[in-house]
């Protein structure tokens, strides 16, 4: 395997390990409940905090990786998000909780700036979306491995041991980190022949070098509109996230048992969908499409299967998981998709400034609508209502790429300001 998809593979498992992470408390809080009891409206509020936290250490952390450098920023998040995943076993109230969360989110929102910063490092454009299609499977992987692996910690621990078990999983990678990852020019175990393909790769790869304010990335619509894009798809996807399990307690009936044993599959077809998307937007470009026709396809086709979820309520279980994987492999092909385009539109030395905004608004999404979920169900509406509404959200934000993100390809940063090279 080349050294550049061991590399994907590494951050990839980090992105698992996140997942992993913030999954603890909606799989374990049949059992936290036993202890701390938590209403629907707490419940959103911890999601909540995490989610604030995240959104603003996503757009900090994009910073952060582009001052920093990828090598040293990912080691200083993935150790202070370990440390705070571990102090939640530690929490005696919701209040505490709350706290931990926080800290929790603060260190998560620098991982997918550092994915993709990683991946413009590494990766020619027209693997880009492959590799981040790798990298996001690292979601799947840790939201299929939460219900089992929960459950099996709390039968024989308690939900305490989850959060600690899950903390030193984290801590453990960086030292893997530390021995693997160095910028390409730079990695002592990359061969003269790989050395020569990169270089050569990205030679063909014209890429102004002009300097760009953070401040200057707000006058660009393509800015806005890959924000507002993300806002709205990931107030769906926290929302299955955070809330799927819940689901399944209260109103499927299920038990830790149960959630175990039918909970990680939607998030398996979330990781199919990842490569999927990923590979079907490449397959495109090898056929000759262009980048602009490649993504937007792929981008439309994942977001096609969104509203299928409307069904949901009036399914059976077993039908209703079936409509649940589609969601989600529909969710994580467009995440895979919207995550890579900042990589196509602007030069590598501001792609983690771009990234952080767009997961910004991503995380503002779903603290938001994790407010509104917790609303209504508190006052009746139920999860039909719910659904009906996330049901809207990816054909929406696919339209809005539409309008904001007329080509795309490398936009024209100099010469005229803040031009867009379109023709």
């Amino acid at each position: 395997m080349k050294l550049r998809w061991r590399i994907a593979f590494l951050v990839g498992t980090a992105i698992a390990i996140s997942y992993l992470d913030r999954q603890t408390i909606s799989v374990a809080i049949a059992a936290i409940q036993r202890e701390i009891p938590i209403s629907n409206t707490q419940f959103a509020h911890l999601q909540a905090l995490f989610l604030l936290a995240y959104a603003a250490m996503y757009v900090g952390g994009g910073r952060l990786l582009d001052a920093l450098g990828t090598r040293r920023g990912f080691l200083l998040i993935m150790i202070w998000w370990s440390l705070a995943c571990a102090a939640q076993g530690l929490a005696t109230s919701v209040a505490m909780l709350g706290v931990f969360r926080f800290l929790l989110g603060i260190g998560e929102g620098g991982g997918f700036p550092a994915a993709t910063k990683a991946v413009a490092e590494w990766f020619p454009t027209r693997e880009r979306s492959l590799a981040m299609g790798i990298i996001n499977g690292g979601t799947a992987v840790g939201a299929v491995a939460a219900p089992p692996l929960i459950a099996v910690i709390i039968t024989f621990g308690g939900w305490r041991w989850v959060f600690f078990v899950v903390g030193a999983l984290g801590l453990l990678w960086t030292v893997w980190w530390v021995r693997a990852y160095f910028p390409p020019a730079s990695h002592s175990k990359l061969g003269p022949a790989e050395r020569q393909e990169i270089s050569e790769v990205f030679s063909h790869e014209s890429e102004e070098k002009v300097a760009i304010s953070w401040l200057r990335l707000f006058s660009f619509i393509e800015v806005w509109g890959l924000v507002g894009a993300k806002f709205l798809s990931d107030a769906a996807w926290y929302f299955y996230l955070f809330w799927l399990p819940k689901y399944l307690y209260d109103v499927r009936g299920f038990d830790i048992k149960k959630v175990g044993y039918y909970a990680w599959i939607p998030y398996a077809a979330a990781g199919v969908g990842c490569i999927v998307g990923g590979w079907f937007s490449g397959w495109l470009l090898g056929r000759g499409r262009s980048l602009d026709f490649a993504r937007k396809v792929a981008l439309g086709a994942s977001a096609a299967v969104m509203p299928l979820i409307l069904f949901v309520p009036r399914a059976p279980v077993e039908l209703a998981i079936v409509i649940f994987s589609v969601a989600f492999f529909g969710q994580q092909s467009w995440s895979t998709l919207i995550m890579i385009v900042p990589t196509d539109l602007f030069p590598k030395q501001v792609v983690g400034s771009v990234a952080g905004l767009v997961g910004f608004g991503g995380a503002i999404g779903g603290v938001i609508f994790n407010l509104v979920v917790g609303y209504l169900l508190d006052h009746g509406y139920g999860y039909g209502t719910v659904f009906g509404l996330v049901s809207t959200f990816h054909v929406a934000a696919f339209c809005l790429i539409l309008l904001t993100v007329h080509r795309v390809k490398p936009l024209a940063l100099s010469g005229r300001a803040f031009s867009s090279a379109r023709g």
